[in-house]
C-alpha cells in the first residue's frame, strides 16, 4: 500500500493548513495524519490503497489555497502506516 510522507515549508502554521488539509482529504481514498513541527513545518503522512489516489491527494492540496503559502516540500516514501482510520489533525 502506497505511503508517503511530505514535509511543508513555508507559510503553513497559523493559517489553517492543517484543517484544510483534513478538509481535502475528505475528497480522497487517503488514511493519514498532518501536525504542526517545533521548527515551523507541517508534516503530512497518507496512504492510499491505489498510489495514483494518493497523487491526487498531493496534487489537490498544492492546487488548493495553501499552494500559494508552501514554499518547499520533502517528499519520502514511509512504510505502510498501521492501524489508522480516516484522516486525523494530530495536536
Amino acid at each position: 500500500m502506497p505511503s508517503k510522507q511530505v514535509i511543508y515549508t513555508g507559510r503553513v502554521q497559523g493559517v489553517g493548513f492543517r484543517y484544510s488539509t483534513k478538509q481535502i482529504a475528505s475528497g480522497y481514498e487517503v488514511v493519514g495524519t498532518v501536525k504542526n513541527l517545533p521548527d515551523g513545518r507541517v508534516e503530512l503522512q497518507a496512504m492510499s490503497q491505489d498510489a495514483d489516489e494518493l497523487e491526487d491527494f498531493f496534487v489537490a492540496i498544492d492546487e488548493s489555497n495553501l499552494g500559494s503559502l508552501i514554499k518547499d516540500r520533502e517528499v519520502s516514501v514511509i512504510p505502510p502506516l498501521a492501524g489508522l482510520r480516516g484522516f486525523s489533525i494530530v495536536r
